[in-house]
C-alpha cells in the first residue's frame, strides 16, 4: 500500500552523495561539449541537452537509494462507518428510471458492493448503520425496507458522534438523497465528526409534484374570521394547469376550497382560509392539495411522483376560556350597557360587574339623623341587606356574580381573589377608590399573573382621577404628567392609525375601505382625557381629531411584565352606537373583540406547551408550567400527561367525549426543569402521522388537584419526508466541506476505497518504499534518452 499524501523523501546511501555529484558534473560537462559543437539552433541544443541531463540525473539518483517515507491508516486499527438512509423518500423513481432509488441503493450495497465494501473492510473495522427516524446498527443491510417515516440525518450523525466518542473513527460513508427532515447544519453541528463522504442517491432532474409544504394557524379576536389557516403549496411540472387546495374536516366534510392556475413550471403559492368554528376546544382539520389530473385518476395512475405529500393535518387550539373579566365603574353609565349586551351570549368571555352607585361620605362629615349608620342613599328604606353599606362606605352593585360571596366585600383585597379573573376594566374611576395595597395588587395582576388591564376615559380617570405616580399609572402606555391643555368637552372624531388598522381586533369590516367608511359615519365623542405623549414601546392604535384638526391619542396599548395594558382616552364611546341599530350592533361587536384581545393570551394556573424537540427529529417536547393561587411558580408538584392519537376522532371537536374515546398512546410523568422554577418537562416521540392531544393533570405536594390543561399538535412525517423530491446536493456538499470530506458518485466508490487509507486517520503507521525500486524511475530515464535520440536524428545533431 502506498504512503499517504504527507510523505517525504530520505536519502539512504549518503556515502555516495559526493561521488554522485562529481559524476553528474563530469557527465554534464561532456554532454554540454558535444552539443556545443553541434550545428543546430540554440533552442534545439538546449532541449536535447536538457533531456540527456534529466536521464543521467535520474539514473545517478538511484545510486543514493532515495526512500519515499509517509504515513497511512494503520490496517485494522481505525473504525469506518457506513450510514444508509432507510426513509420512504428512497421509494421514488427518477424520471426515465425503471427502478426506485431504493432498488438502486440496494444493488449498490449488495451485489455491487463486493469490491469496494470488501476492500474497505480489509483496511478498517467496518460498522454498518441505517437511519430513518432513529439510528440503528445492522450486520449486512438486510433490514432495509425504505419504509422509514423520517430522514433524521442530523440525529443520526449526532448518534454516530456519541457512539464513537473517544474512538478512532476515520470517516463516515453516507448514502442518502440529502433530504433531511431535521436540522443537519448549525452551530457546532460538525464539531466532533470525522470526515463525512456523502454518496448522493437519485437524479437531480425535477419531478412532477404537488405538495403541501407547510401549514400555519393564526387566531385573532376578529369575530368574522377568528381563525386563519395558511397553506403553502409547492408545485413542479404543472405550468398552466389547475390545482385545488381544500380544507376538510376529519370525516371528509369539505369546509372550504380554492382553485388556481399555476403560472410557471415551479411555484410556491400560499392559500389562506378564514373560518369561524362554532365549537370550542381542540379542532382538527386536514389541508389537501391536488392537481386536476390527479383528482380524475386513481392513486396508482396519478402522474405525480408521489401523493404522500399532498396533505397535512391542522390542529386549532381553542381550549382557552371561559375567561372572566372584572368591570369596575365609578358610576352607572351607558358603556356597561353595550359592553354587557355584547358579551351576554359569548361563551368564552364572562363579565362580572362592580358598579358604584353612591360614594362614601367623607370622614367627620355630618351624618344626617341621630343613630343613622347607613349611607344616605338608603334614607327612607326600611330594609337591611348587603346593599345598605355604612355611611363611610361606597354603595356598590354587583352584576353577574357566580355566587353570593363573590365581590361581597367590594374590590378584591388579596391576590387569590383578584387573580381568579383574567382581565380588569376600570371605567371612570378615581385612584382614591382603591387602597394603596389594592393598587399594588392590580400591578401584580398584570406583571405577574399576566392579566389584561383596560382603563377607560372619563371625568375621574387618568390624570383627573389621580393615577399619576401610582402603581397603576406606572403601567399605562401614556404619560400622565404635564398635560398640554386641560381635558374638556368638545366634538372629537375617531380614526384608526395605520398600526391600528392592521390589528384584526379593531376591525369590523373585511376591507380597509369599508372600515374607513364606517369610522367616517361614527357619531363624534365629546369627552376626552388628553395625554402628553406615549411611552417608548407603546402602540398608538387610534386617534381623535377636534374641529380645528388637532390630533390627540385615543387608544394605546403596551406589554407590561407578563400581561398587557390598554387605555381608551375617550370617555363616552357609547355615543358611536347612537345613530342606528346597525351602529349599536357594531359597538357591541367591538366590545366583544376588544375584551377577547385583552384576555386572549392570559395564562391559567396550568399551561401545557408542545414544541419540536431541539434536534427536530420528530420528538415533541411537552412543557407544563404550574403556578399556585397567587401565580408564583409551584414546585414539588406531580405532573402526569396522557397522550392520545386523535386522527380517527369522530368530529372536528376533540374535546370532551371525543378525547376520552380516543386511544391512549402513552402515559408520561413530567420531571422538574433545572433551569426554570415551576416548569415540568418530558418528551414524546410519535410514530405515526396524524393529530395528537396531550392532557396534563397537576397535583400539589399535599395531594390537592391544582388543575389540568390540554394541547394538540400534528405529526406529518410523510409530508415532511417528501417536502423535496430532488436530492439536496447543496446540503451534502456543505456537510462534506464542514467535516473535511467530499461528495462521491456511486461509480467513484472503488477509487475512493483505494485512496482512503492514504488519507488522514486517527491511528496511522509509518511506511517507506525505495524510489529506485519503482519501474517508473527507469522508464522516465529511458524516455528522456529516447526523446533526446529522436531529436538528434531529426535535426541532424552530431
Amino acid at each position: 500500500m502506498e504512503p499517504g499524501p504527507f510523505a517525504s523523501v530520505l536519502i539512504s546511501n549518503r556515502d555516495w552523495m559526493l561521488p554522485a555529484g562529481l559524476l553528474v558534473l563530469v557527465l554534464g560537462v561532456l554532454a554540454s561539449g558535444s552539443y556545443w559543437r553541434a550545428p543546430a539552433a540554440g533552442r534545439q541544443r538546449a532541449l536535447g541537452l536538457g533531456l540527456r541531463l534529466l536521464g543521467i540525473l535520474a539514473l545517478i539518483l538511484c545510486l543514493l537509494e532515495p526512500v519515499w517515507v509517509g504515513e497511512r491508516a494503520k490496517r485494522g486499527a481505525n473504525y469506518f462507518a457506513v450510514l444508509v438512509d432507510n426513509s420512504r423518500g428512497l421509494q421514488l423513481k427518477d424520471p426515465g428510471a425503471t427502478e426506485s432509488r431504493g432498488a438502486e441503493l440496494h444493488e449498490l450495497l449488495g451485489a455491487g458492493a463486493g469490491s469496494w465494501l470488501g476492500a474497505l473492510e480489509d483496511g478498517f473495522q467496518l460498522r454498518r448503520y441505517y437511519f430513518d427516524s432513529r439510528l440503528q446498527a445492522t450486520r449486512d443491510f438486510a433490514e432495509l425496507d425504505y419504509e422509514g417515516s423520517a430522514s433524521a440525518l442530523g440525529a443520526a450523525l449526532s448518534g454516530i458522534r456519541e457512539r464513537f466518542s473517544g474512538q478512532p473513527l476515520a470517516g463516515v460513508l453516507l448514502f442518502s438523497d440529502g433530504n433531511a427532515t431535521d436540522v443537519v447544519e448549525g452551530e457546532g453541528a460538525a464539531t466532533g465528526l470525522p470526515p463525512v463522504y456523502p454518496v448522493l442517491i437519485g437524479a437531480e432532474a425535477a419531478m412532477r409534484d404537488v405538495g403541501v409544504r407547510s401549514v400555519s394557524v393564526s387566531q385573532t379576536a376578529f369575530e368574522d374570521a377568528p381563525v386563519t389557516v395558511s397553506v403553502r403549496v409547492g408545485v413542479t411540472g404543472y405550468a398552466g394547469r389547475r390545482v385545488t387546495v381544500e380544507l376538510r374536516a376529519p370525516e371528509g366534510h369539505l369546509v372550504q376550497e380554492q382553485t388556481f392556475r399555476v403560472p410557471s413550471g415551479e411555484e410556491s403559492l400560499t392559500c389562506r382560509f378564514q373560518v369561524r368554528p362554532e365549537q370550542s376546544g381542540i379542532l382538527l382539520y386536514q389541508a389537501r392539495a391536488m392537481a386536476e389530473e390527479s383528482r380524475l385518476t386513481s392513486e396508482a395512475d396519478s402522474p405525480e411522483a408521489t401523493l404522500a405529500n399532498n396533505q397535512r393535518w391542522v390542529v386549532v387550539d381553542r381550549t382557552g376560556g371561559p375567561y372572566r373579566v372584572l368591570y369596575v365603574a365609578g358610576r352607572p353609565n351607558w358603556e356597561f350597557k353595550y359592553l354587557n349586551r355584547g358579551l351576554a351570549d359569548d361563551e368564552q368571555v364572562e363579565v362580572v360587574g362592580l358598579i358604584r352607585v353612591a360614594r362614601r361620605e367623607p370622614r367627620f362629615e355630618f351624618r344626617g339623623r341621630e343613630g343613622e349608620s347607613s349611607n344616605p342613599l338608603f334614607r327612607g328604606f326600611d330594609r337591611t341587606s348587603e346593599e345598605t353599606e355604612r355611611y363611610d362606605q361606597p354603595v356598590l352593585v354587583r352584576f353577574n356574580p357566580r355566587d353570593p360571596a363573590e365581590l361581597a366585600g367590594g374590590f378584591p383585597k388579596d391576590a387569590g381573589s383578584l387573580f381568579e379573573y383574567d382581565g380588569i376594566v376600570l371605567d371612570d374611576l378615581e385612584a382614591g377608590f382603591f387602597t394603596h395595597d389594592q393598587l399594588n395588587l392590580i400591578q401584580r395582576f398584570v406583571s405577574e399573573r399576566g392579566g389584561g388591564l383596560f382603563l377607560l376615559g372619563g371625568t375621574e380617570s387618568f390624570r383627573e382621577g389621580g393615577y399619576e405616580r401610582t402603581p397603576v399609572g406606572s403601567m399605562l402606555p401614556i404619560y400622565l404628567d404635564h398635560e398640554p391643555v386641560p381635558s374638556g368637552v368638545g366634538e372629537f372624531r375617531l380614526e384608526l392609525t395605520r398600526e391600528g388598522a392592521l390589528e384584526p381586533w379593531l376591525r369590523l369590516r373585511s376591507s380597509e375601505a369599508g372600515e374607513q367608511a364606517r369610522y367616517e359615519e361614527l357619531v363624534p365623542v365629546r369627552v376626552l382625557n388628553r395625554a402628553r405623549d406615549l411611552k417608548p414601546g407603546a402602540s398608538l392604535l387610534a386617534v381623535v381629531k377636534d374641529a380645528q384638526g388637532e390630533v390627540y391619542p385615543a387608544l394605546a396599548a403596551q406589554r407590561f411584565g407578563w400581561g398587557r395594558v390598554a387605555v381608551l382616552l375617550a370617555g363616552d364611546v357609547w355615543r358611536v352606537g347612537l345613530r342606528s341599530e346597525a351602529t349599536q350592533a357594531d359597538l357591541q361587536k367591538g366590545w366583544r373583540q376588544w375584551l377577547r384581545w385583552l384576555v386572549a393570551d392570559v395564562p391559567g394556573r396550568v399551561a401545557l406547551q408542545p414544541s419540536q424537540g431541539p434536534d427536530e427529529s420528530g420528538a415533541i417536547r411537552l412543557q407544563t408550567r404550574v403556578r399556585d393561587a397567587e401565580y408564583r411558580p409551584l414546585e414539588d408538584a406531580t405532573v402526569t400527561l396522557t397522550v392520545r392519537h386523535m386522527t380517527n376522532a369522530p368530529s372536528t371537536t376533540l374535546a370532551g367525549n371525543a378525547i376520552e374515546s380516543a386511544p391512549v398512546v402513552l402515559r408520561l410523568t413530567a420531571e422538574p426543569s433545572g433551569g426554570e422554577a415551576g416548569l415540568y418537562e418530558t418528551t414524546f416521540a410519535p410514530r405515526a402521522d396524524g393529530a395528537y392531544v396531550a392532557q396534563a393533570t397537576v397535583v400539589d405536594a399535599e395531594g390537592v388537584t391544582v388543575g389540568s390543561a390540554e394541547a394538540g399538535w400534528t405529526s406529518d412525517f410523510s409530508a415532511d419526508e417528501f417536502k423535496s423530491l430532488t436530492p439536496d446536493r447543496a446540503l451534502m456538499t456543505r456537510l462534506a466541506q464542514a467535516t473535511g470530506g467530499r461528495v462521491l458518485r456511486p461509480e467513484d466508490l472503488d477509487a475512493f476505497v483505494r485512496d482512503i487509507p492514504r488519507r488522514s486517520a486517527p491511528i496511522t503507521e509509518t511506511v517507506s518504499e525505495p524510489i529506485w525500486h519503482r519501474p517508473a524511475v527507469f522508464l522516465f530515464a529511458l524516455g528522456c534518452f529516447i526523446l533526446e535520440w529522436g531529436l538528434r536524428r531529426r535535426k541532424g545533431l552530431a
